[in-house]
């Protein structure tokens, strides 16, 4: 009752409040060192997807603006971003930006910390992933690309099955997010990939750590947002083919998007494909049942005016991924794109409708998104319809955020989540988990304010309440129950002087049971899972520090942090198995901590070469000494990149070579067995050409060029003595056109 009543508190407010006339923005962006004009500068209004490039003149204007407070990103290759907030009122507002060249990468600008701002104004530190490292990536695996961050790795079942890890935390521990929407695709196990993909990606960005007061209980480990691409500048109409060869798979991946916008309108469509067979090892052997196949489909449209703006989105993902388990291989003797025995058929539909409306000093964020998540599990043809698993996971969720009126130096957030969640089981044999209903709801408060224009504080905190209702079936009695609990949150960054930032956090979460984990009780891929209806909600305390340097040509970045969880749910094998010889497997507690850290080096001593290299740190352990599962091997990269200046008609050039080198895992769960180190090269090379007026851009890759037989220590293949992919060379090309 009282949410209801701070929303209609909110409401009324909104509508007290006349709405401001239109405004106009304009100005003149130059190099900081020689003053000259600066053409084709990306100018963007994040909060309203709205944005344009400025002339030959360095001139630029974006029109019929709402009135208030509006942050404006200037970005361009080879200078550091710029986040600009103002205050604009009824008729023009002029604004000059000076840009400052830089070698080293920009500050560049993130949304997933609640606002939109620069990497270093976030309390929580925030890793980017941009688009053409998506666009680049030199495996078949979209997840292997996030895994080039330190402390993010990835649980899989060969390059179709993926789940990230964050700081070795997993599943439901963390959260994955399509453009702010809470993907839902049972992620309870690490054989149920989220259904995301690179297309159309404008970038990626990952919170390290709780990110619970925003996201809610099931971020206590990270969250990853996988962001859609920015509109067409306004009165453009873009397009772009791309196009990628693996040689390992024969792997086939494409999309085609095309995309334009007016004053007022924006609108995009992209569709994709990928297939590919079964992968081969360092030894040439074929890993069966390996293969994949999808397709997908984007759509976006939206209106801006000088009320707000207004965003609908419709994705579709279809894969078909095959599971490499023991009944599958007698049955998958030859190699082939096409799935026929034991492979995932998932389809997923998500409408999502994104809504910022202005009044006055008031903003308020509206969302809503509906999710229709199909999972079949196609078997053996001994089974009946040739389907073991056929489950519906329907999700209604919605997230309301209203911005109070506040200065330059400070924000000011309330806001309401919440989600109805059922997942229904259809005439195949097996329930993974039962016919269910959750229901959530949650209240949050965030503030944030700059002291002195170097310290920058952020503190919130919110409630949770679950219910949980399932379904009585034959082995799995009804459960219904009930949590709740708080989250908080308080955190700074200081900046000691221009070049150095300091970062502090201390972050407390909860994270409910699942379904899965209060129920199961059946046979899910090679075991037998017991759930347990008397398990409690974890408890987190999580508390990180970190330090960034830079100067021109030198960045340093260090972090360190601390993680106690009370009531640890994980998944361990017990003394019994069932009379078809299956290991009983069955969820427990217990107290753990996990502890660890990352660095990062960038060297650029001349704009034609770079230095880069990392280490991430990870341990985990339960209260009794014993070690968690699918904590990763520690990890050193280090890469040498070269950016030589040649003749026209070739484009930007860069060779890239780089190691990574994985240290021996000595430290198993009491189910896992030790794993021994690897060492990878990599090399990859991309550029392009302008042929009149039209580029194309391209780049050859050779993932693992040494040939190297291994497996990684988070492979669920490697209880079958199955190894990792072996060397694999990709060609990607991409043909953009832009129509006026």
């Amino acid at each position: 009752m009282k949410i209801n009543s701070l929303l209609l508190i909110f409401a009324l407010l909104l509508i007290s409040i006349p709405v401001c006339a239109q405004t106009n923005i304009s100005g003149t962006i130059t190099d900081r060192e020689s003053g000259t004009p600066l053409s084709m500068v990306n100018i963007f209004l994040p909060e309203l997807n709205k944005g344009t490039q400025s002339n030959e003149e360095g001139f630029f204007t974006l029109k019929e603006l709402p009135a208030g407070k509006v942050k404006v990103q200037f970005s361009f290759v080879g200078y550091k971003t710029q986040m600009k907030t103002i205050t604009t009122n009824e008729g023009n507002k002029k604004i000059d930006i000076a840009m400052q060249p830089t070698v080293i990468k920009a500050d560049e600008v993130v949304i997933s910390g609640g606002t939109h701002s620069t990497q270093h104004q976030n309390a929580i530190k925030i890793e980017l992933i941009k688009a053409k490292k998506l666009e680049t990536g030199a495996t078949p695996s979209f997840t292997e690309t996030i895994t080039q961050v330190p402390g993010v790795e990835m649980i899989s079942k060969g390059p179709g099955v993926t789940k990230p890890v964050i700081r070795g935390l997993s599943m439901t521990n963390i959260l994955m997010l399509n453009n702010g929407v809470k993907l839902e695709n049972f992620q309870f196990s690490e054989n149920h990939p989220f259904l995301a993909d690179e297309f159309g990606t404008d970038r990626i960005e990952i919170i390290k750590g709780p990110a619970s007061i925003l996201y809610g209980s099931d971020a206590v480990g990270g969250v990853i947002n996988v962001l859609k691409e920015k509109p067409a500048p306004i009165n453009r109409i873009q397009a772009d083919f791309n196009t990628q060869f693996h040689s390992n798979t024969s792997g086939i991946v494409s999309n085609v998007g095309i995309k334009g916008s007016e004053k007022k309108y924006f609108w995009m469509v992209r569709a994709g494909q990928k297939s590919h067979t079964d992968y081969t090892d360092g030894n040439n052997n074929r890993i069966y049942n390996t293969r994949f196949n999808e397709q997908s489909l984007k759509t976006g449209v939206g209106f801006n005016n000088n009320l707000g703006l207004f965003k609908l989105y419709y994705d579709y993902n279809s894969p078909k991924l095959g599971m490499s388990v023991p009944a599958a291989e007698n049955l998958v003797n030859t190699n082939g794109r096409k799935n026929e025995f034991w492979y995932q058929n998932l389809t997923s539909h998500l409408i999502s409708s994104k809504n910022t409306i202005f009044a006055g000093n008031y903003k308020m964020d509206m969302n809503a998104a509906l999710q229709m998540n199909n999972r079949k599990l196609q078997t053996d043809s001994t089974t009946p319809q040739n389907k073991m698993v056929d489950m519906q996971l329907n999700t209604f969720s919605y997230d309301i955020k209203t911005h109070f009126p506040s200065s330059e130096n400070s924000d000011y957030i309330l806001g309401i989540q919440g989600a109805l969640k059922t997942n229904r089981n259809g005439d195949a044999p097996n329930h993974v988990i039962p016919d269910a209903t959750v229901n959530d709801l949650a209240a949050l408060g965030l503030i944030r304010y700059t002291f002195f224009k170097k310290l920058k504080v952020q503190a919130g905190a919110r409630f949770d309440y679950r219910y949980i209702e399932t379904q009585a079936e034959p082995n799995k009695p009804s459960v219904k129950s009930e949590f709740g609990d708080y989250s908080a949150s308080l955190g700074a960054t200081y900046q000691v002087k221009p070049t150095l930032l300091l970062r502090a956090n201390m972050a407390s979460g909860y994270r409910t049971p699942n379904i899965a984990e209060l129920t199961q009780n059946g046979v899910h891929g090679n075991r037998f899972e017991r759930g347990n209806p008397n398990l409690e909600s974890q408890r987190s305390y999580e508390g990180d520090l970190s330090a960034h340097w830079h100067n021109d040509f030198l960045m340093i970045d260090i972090a360190g942090f601390y993680h106690k969880i009370y009531d640890y749910i994980y998944m361990a094998p017990t003394n019994d198995s069932t009379a078809n010889d299956l290991r009983i497997y069955q969820y427990n507690q217990a107290n753990a901590t996990l502890y660890g850290g990352e660095a990062n080096l960038e060297i650029s001593p001349w704009r034609w070469f770079d230095i880069t290299s990392s280490y991430a740190y990870l341990e985990g352990k339960q209260d009794d000494g014993a070690y968690l599962p699918f904590i990763p091997q520690n990890k050193w990269r280090f890469a040498l990149q070269f950016h030589p200046v040649l003749p026209k008609p070739l484009l930007p050039t860069s060779l890239k070579v780089e190691n990574v080198l994985a240290m021996d895992q000595n430290n198993p769960a009491r189910f896992e067995t030790a794993t021994e180190g690897y060492f990878l090269v990599n090399v990859k090379l991309s550029s392009g050409l302008k042929w009149k007026n039209q580029k194309i851009y391209f780049s050859l890759n050779v993932h693992n060029l040494l040939n190297e037989t291994y497996i990684d220590h988070l492979s669920t293949l490697k209880p079958l003595g199955l190894n990792n992919m072996g060397r694999n060379i990709s060609l990607q090309i991409k043909i953009p056109v832009g129509i006026k």
